[in-house]
């Protein structure tokens, strides 16, 4: 059995001897866990990372999401929750090492994949190829990134033991080349000094591993003893490792919410321990995430479909989406024990937890009296194309009747609202592979607006490549092309600049506000069960999607962005909201979505 001491192993380097990892001259076994810093606030890095310790861990894992710090080319931010240095020092104080994963693509659930959007902006870049304009992009984020973290790297006394290349690329593709160039690109940022190493699912293992560079596996709950035999079949002279035990789950909107055996995963972790395998749980604490940073799975078969992921990044991991410890968390702290011998501190105090009182949005604000000023196309054009990354994008034109006829959008990204002088006429999903919807026009002329959301960009799959957003094919009425297009780009950045506040009722897509008093500021959920599409700020955070088809029907609104006293929230809904009531909760609230209701 190999043991790790449960101490701080300052200025010392990871190696492989053989078939396992040496640390200070003496056997070292990987036990950690994965929490990504930018899903959750930073006033509370410290507290999930000594969680992680009282787990037993000895290592947290963290991906970097490119699009969080590079919003623009060139224009970079590692301020705030983007503040990667600060939380590996943190890791390090609390006696934790950390395996970095900075992409440049990352999957994570997370919006493209964690690729900028202003990459697609360019219909001739192919991302995960050899286009030196792809790789330009990502030598000059990994050369930034480099500076903020090369210096922490263990062999210079810092905790980063491990970096990660690429990010399971044989799922994607096999083109070998590619993967050396982000190799040596990452040696290039001052990330080779240490261990560096591909992961990928058992049976794609030999589509991106490199000579000379640790290969670890990735699996899900009842796999491991066959994913470690292939592991070992392709690499029997290496450590065996688990880049990703997938302990749990994602939510898809419109599927039931994930539910995992925690019993079944217990034993399996044991097991992997006991044969002195390393191993990172996936995902220690899943986070939240916030705003319009979801992403979306769409696999390219025929039977499947685009199918955007729910805000709460919850995972069914052993800490909830508001860090708080599930009994999952005590099976696996035992089994951890077990296995090492070495008694793991104690848990930190609970950070305080309230249910926010009931309270209604008094105020409302039509969306047609805030739109921006529009730019002038002969066709629609994709969001990227204005300029824009995430939220919403409204296109109108004016058409004459009568008409009864079908309206094409051709491929919607991803939610459509159609209006005919200003009254809904439906809409058009992608999650239903809908792409128009019949439209009757009565004499004289009218306007035609389309209103489409980016409900997050694909992370996963060869639909990746194409992360468009908004209108990306023709728009035509009665099988003819709609020509003379007004776009009103709506990035919904802050609540700040809404205008036309009435108490009075309005109609259509809609700003609703109000404001709950907080005596004391602590961590809840709020009930959004009364709304129906849309999202929510509170004190201008956004707290991310809203959607009535579930399986997510309340937000995490985290202690630190709360203030004492009146605290402003803010939602957007697409449809009139049932009674305009906020309810406050202390767990999670959901729904289970009747599937065929959904689709």
């Amino acid at each position: 059995m190999l043991m790790w001491s449960g101490c701080t192993f300052a200025n010392t380097p990871i190696t492989i001897q053989g078939d396992h990892f040496v640390r200070a001259g003496k056997p070292h076994q990987v036990i950690s866990g994965s929490m990504d810093f930018q899903r959750i606030p930073r006033a509370y890095w410290k507290d999930r990372l000594q969680k992680a310790r009282a787990m037993g861990l000895n290592t947290i894992t963290t991906y970097v999401y490119w699009n969080a710090v590079e919003l623009k080319p060139g224009q970079f931010d590692f301020s705030g929750d983007n503040d990667v240095a600060t939380f590996v020092r943190m890791a390090q104080e609390q006696g934790l090492d950390v395996i970095l994963r900075p992409g440049p693509y990352v999957c994570a659930e997370w919006e493209a994949g964690g690729f900028p959007a202003w990459l697609f902006a360019d219909p001739h870049l192919h991302v995960r190829t050899q286009d030196p304009k792809y790789l330009q992009a990502v030598e000059r984020y990994f050369q930034r990134l480099g500076k903020e973290l090369a210096p922490l790297m263990a062999a210079h006394g810092g905790p980063i033991i491990a970096v990660q290349v690429e990010n399971e690329y044989g799922s994607y593709g096999d083109d070998r080349t590619y993967m050396a160039q982000i190799h040596q690109a990452l040696i290039r940022a001052g990330f080779g000094t240490d261990l560096m190493f591909t992961s990928d699912g058992a049976d794609l293992l030999g589509n991106d591993a490199l000579p000379g560079v640790l290969a670890v596996v990735n699996f899900g709950t009842g796999e491991a003893k066959d994913a470690f035999a292939k592991l070992e079949a392709f690499r029997p002279d290496q450590p065996r490792m688990a880049g990703e035990y997938w302990a749990g789950w994602f939510d898809h909107w419109g599927e039931p919410h994930a539910h995992t055996d925690a019993g079944v995963q217990t034993k399996e972790l044991a097991w992997m321990l006991s044969q002195g395998y390393s191993v990172n749980v996936y995902m220690f604490e899943g986070g939240t995430t916030f705003g319009f940073m979801n992403g979306a799975n769409f696999q390219g078969n025929p039977n499947d479909h685009y199918a955007p992921q729910t805000t709460s990044y919850d995972y069914d991991a052993p800490l909830d989406e508001a860090g708080r410890p599930k009994p999952k968390f005590a099976m696996f702290r035992d089994a951890i024990e077990k296995a090492t011998g070495i008694k793991p501190p104690p848990l930190p105090a609970p950070a305080p937890f309230t249910a926010v009182p009931a309270f209604t949005l008094t105020e409302s604000a039509s969306l047609w009296d805030n739109l921006p000023e529009a730019v002038t196309t002969e066709q629609p054009q994709p969001m990227e194309q204005f300029g824009q990354a995430y939220g919403y994008i409204l296109y109108r034109t004016q058409v004459s009747g009568p008409v009864k006829a079908q309206l094409y959008l051709g491929e919607v990204r991803d939610y459509a609202t159609v209006y005919v002088d200003r009254k809904p006429i439906g809409t058009v999903d992608r999650r239903l592979k809908q792409v128009g919807l019949p439209i009757t026009l009565d004499a004289g002329a009218h306007t035609l607006d389309v209103l489409v959301e980016n409900t997050g960009r694909i992370n996963y799959g060869p639909h990746l490549a194409d992360g468009r957003a908004g209108l990306v094919d023709p728009v035509m009425l009665d099988g003819k092309q709609l020509h003379g297009w007004q776009t009103y780009p709506l990035p919904m950045t802050s609540p700040d600049a809404i205008r036309g506040w009435t108490t009075q009722p309005v109609s259509g897509p809609a700003f609703y506000r109000g404001q709950v008093k907080v005596a004391s500021p602590a961590d809840t959920f709020l009930d959004m069960s009364a709304f129906g599409k849309g999202f929510a700020w509170v004190n201008g955070h956004n707290l991310g999607r809203i959607w009535n088809i579930g399986p997510q029907r309340s937000l995490y609104w985290p202690a630190p962005w709360m203030e004492q006293g009146d605290n402003t929230v803010v939602v957007f809904d697409l449809q009139a909201p049932n009674g305009r009531v906020v309810r406050g909760a202390t767990q999670p609230v959901w729904y289970e979505p009747d599937v065929k209701t959904a689709k």
